[in-house]
């Protein structure tokens, strides 16, 4: 009887640690996400597209902001000239326009921001769309961030799938980006 107990103890106890092998692997994997925005394709396209209209309009404000220089220079020279009086007057318009020109700067400064600001929490919510998309297409559980918003302390190399999104990301944009152009190349044709 007391070998028929063993025996059976024996069993649960192999049929217990069999269950407990047979625990499943999470996949998991991480993202470095300051590579994946320097890297990715699109992103470097929207940042080139507002540095390319900051430098334009700064130029237009660069040429305001150079010929006031030069007013203000010049009232220095005629002040003495002209009398107290003028010099009173002009130094009030020059100090309006300064003002204006400090105004009109900013507001250049915050439009840029909020228009790229739009872009890019566009461009964001597309690829962490694209992320969730991969994951679940190739059967992970978890996919990391580190980088920026580092939300993982350590993860080792080997899942760091970090360039495989960023080509994937690019491919992916390059195709989108062929596809826009064709369309824009047949309705110039139209016209």
């Amino acid at each position: 009887m007391k070998k028929v107990l063993l025996i059976i103890a024996i069993s649960i106890s192999v049929v217990a640690c069999n269950k407990t092998a047979e625990v499943k692997e999470v996949k998991t994997a991480y993202i470095d996400t300051s590579e994946l925005m320097k890297e990715y394709t699109e992103a470097k396209d929207l940042e080139a597209k507002y540095k390319a209209q900051s430098e334009e309009k700064g130029r237009q404000l660069d040429a305001e902001i150079k010929r006031f220089k030069q007013d203000a220079a010049n009232f220095q020279s005629q002040a003495q000239a002209n009398g107290q009086e003028w010099a009173q007057k002009r130094a009030a318009e020059l100090q309006k326009r300064e003002q204006q020109l400090g105004y009109a700067q900013q507001a250049l400064a915050q439009q840029l921001q909020q228009e790229s600001g739009a872009e890019m929490d566009s461009l964001i919510s597309g690829v962490k769309k694209f992320i969730k998309d991969y994951g679940k297409k190739n059967g992970y559980a978890y996919i990391y961030g580190t980088g920026d918003a580092a939300s993982v302390l350590y993860a080792e190399d080997k899942y760091d799938i970090t360039k495989e999104i960023i080509k994937a990301l690019n491919d992916k944009y390059k195709t989108t980006a062929k596809s826009e152009d064709k369309a824009d190349e047949k309705t110039e044709e139209k016209k």
